[in-house]
């Protein structure tokens, strides 16, 4: 085997992560209207049928749905609901606060990571119908999470906040809804 070499094998260094738009090219991912980046990654082919769901779902839903979102910072999620609930699955990057405003009118912040020494944890559950915006630390590059949700959604689920009108009904959230949607209308 004298002037044979093997060929070196490639090994991703641990200590790196990839950049934003590295996880972008590598999962496909694609400008949303309210979640920074994102890839659809399943949608089931079983359907619930419009009978066995609750009126306002007007149709046919998935059983479950699950897609990828980057979270950067020129490409937040903006406020919205859904009619779903869903789970939220911290990947990788920075970690990121989410703001939740629940039917019942009281609202949270939680932080979405991976640092669980600092009462992070790296899901997070958002209940149907929960208005929901996020933010990046400032200095943060990137957060990149999965959602799964059940039943399955479909454009007409989703519906954008009208951030006069969540202030005025959450007063005790007020200035946590005018920190987290700053320059938002």
């Amino acid at each position: 085997m004298s002037g044979d070499t093997e060929p070196k094998e490639e090994t991703m260094d641990l200590g790196t992560r990839p950049t934003a738009n590295e996880v972008k090219v590598m999962l496909g991912l694609e400008p949303h209207p309210t979640c920074g980046f994102v890839a659809e990654t399943y949608r089931s082919p079983l359907k619930i049928p419009a009978g066995a769901l609750p009126e306002a779902y007007e149709g046919d839903r998935p059983y479950g749905s699950a897609l990828y979102f980057l979270v950067a910072p020129d490409a937040q999620i903006v406020m919205h609901r859904i009619r779903s609930d869903q789970l939220y699955h911290h990947y990788m990057g920075d970690p990121l606060e989410v703001l939740m405003l629940y039917p019942d009118g009281t609202g949270a912040v939680t932080t979405v990571g991976s640092d669980l020494a600092a009462g992070e944890r790296p899901q997070l559950f958002v209940p149907g119908d929960t208005f929901h915006t996020s933010r990046l630390e400032p200095g943060a590059d990137y957060a990149l999470l999965a959602s799964t949700e059940w039943p399955g959604v479909e454009p007409p689920d989703v519906e954008h906040g009208d951030i006069v009108a969540l202030v005025e009904s959450y007063p005790d959230m007020a200035e946590h809804i005018r920190a987290f949607t700053s320059g938002a209308r």
